[in-house]
This record gives structure tokens, C-alpha cells and sequence, in this order.
């Protein structure tokens, strides 16, 4: 490893911290947690609007316990609803209400024009690594 590969991954890591950084005051802006943030992106983004409990854990590396109060929190905000499966009671699937849907709305826009302000230098980052 030469100097010149350390200082671009400490400059990609500190990239990539600045745009976190971004994320959690968005989050913070919109009355969210930034973990609140990530289950609600997370639900949305689910194929065919089947989250559960156990798939946000397994996506936000958390204990199913945790995520389980992560989104007991959200429930409890109005972010959130839990629906059993009508085939199988066993199963609990998870569904943003309209306010998430807004919420999430719109952090995800300024969060995809933050990424277009960073795409040319991550790229440039990215095209330096072997």
C-alpha cells in the first residue's frame, strides 16, 4: 500500500461520512431518528410491500428485538402499520401510512440530489481503487 492509496481511502471514508452525516440531519430535520429513517426507507423499498420484523433486522444489522422496538416506536407514530397475513396469522407484514409515504417522499429527494452532487467525486474515488 503507498501513501497516495491511504490518503484516498481515509478521503472515500470521510466522503462517505460527510453524506451520513447529511442523512442524519435530514432525518433529524423531518422529526426522525436516523434509524427511523433507515426501517421506513427500508419498508418502502421491499419488494411487493412484504417487510417483516425479522427482514428490517437482517437489513439494518439489528437483534430482532431491537428492530421490533424500532418499529414499535414508528407504530406508535403513525408511521407505521402492522398487518397479519391472511394466509398465514403466523406472519406479520409491515406498511408505511401516507404521512411516512410523505416523509419519506421527501428526504429521499434531497437525498438523491445530495448523491448527484457527490456522484463525480465518488466516481472519480471509486475509478482510483485498483
Amino acid at each position: 500500500m503507498s501513501d497516495a492509496d491511504y490518503a484516498l481511502l481515509a478521503d472515500f471514508r470521510a466522503t462517505l461520512r460527510e453524506f451520513m452525516a447529511f442523512s442524519e440531519n435530514q432525518a433529524r430535520s423531518m422529526g426522525l431518528t436516523p434509524q427511523q429513517h433507515q426501517a421506513l426507507l427500508t419498508i418502502r423499498g421491499t419488494e411487493l410491500g412484504r417487510a417483516t420484523v425479522g427482514y428490517v433486522a437482517e437489513r439494518m444489522m439489528l437483534k430482532p428485538h431491537s428492530a421490533s422496538g424500532l418499529l414499535s416506536r414508528l407504530e406508535e407514530a403513525g408511521l407505521i402499520i402492522r398487518e397479519q397475513d391472511k394466509r398465514d396469522q403466523r406472519k406479520t407484514f409491515l406498511r408505511l401510512t401516507a404521512e411516512a409515504e410523505s416523509v419519506l417522499e421527501s428526504l429521499s429527494l434531497a437525498h438523491l440530489e445530495e448523491l448527484g452532487n457527490l456522484k463525480p467525486l465518488l466516481l472519480q474515488m471509486i475509478n482510483q481503487f485498483c
